[in-house]
């Protein structure tokens, strides 16, 4: 279990996994001096309601793992949150999507598309 801080007003627990993936899609959005909402379904204990907070790039956010490894990345859960994160409804929490599958096309990798990309030809 690991804790998303934010401005030292809001801190909520998520599980690490999540967290990281989180980490990733916040840290992004934040190098490229992007502001946008983070909203989520508070616990019941909380009152069952949800938060929205505004994550811009002065305000300070803090991410505690509580877990000493580092969980692996699952691109296609990256890809499914920023989506959120770019929609006019903000970053908002989504299932764990299947991982791409990756294709082994002789010498090339292709992480993604179970196709490799076409090759336009060069006249």
């Amino acid at each position: 279990m690991g804790r998303f801080a934010y401005d030292a007003i809001v801190s909520i627990d998520f599980e690490d996994r999540l967290l990281a993936h989180l980490q990733v899609v916040i840290g992004a959005k934040i190098r490229r001096g992007e502001s946008f909402h983070f909203s989520w379904k508070d616990d019941p204990s909380t009152g069952r309601g949800r938060t929205i907070v505004w994550v811009h790039p002065r305000c300070p956010i803090v991410f505690k793992f509580y877990g000493s490894g580092r969980p692996r990345i699952n691109r296609a859960w990256v890809e499914a949150l920023t989506i959120a994160a770019d929609s006019p409804g903000g970053l908002h929490l989504v299932p764990e999507p299947p991982e791409h599958p990756v294709v082994d096309s002789g010498h090339h990798r292709y992480i993604g598309s179970p196709q490799p990309p076409s090759r336009t030809s060069r006249r």
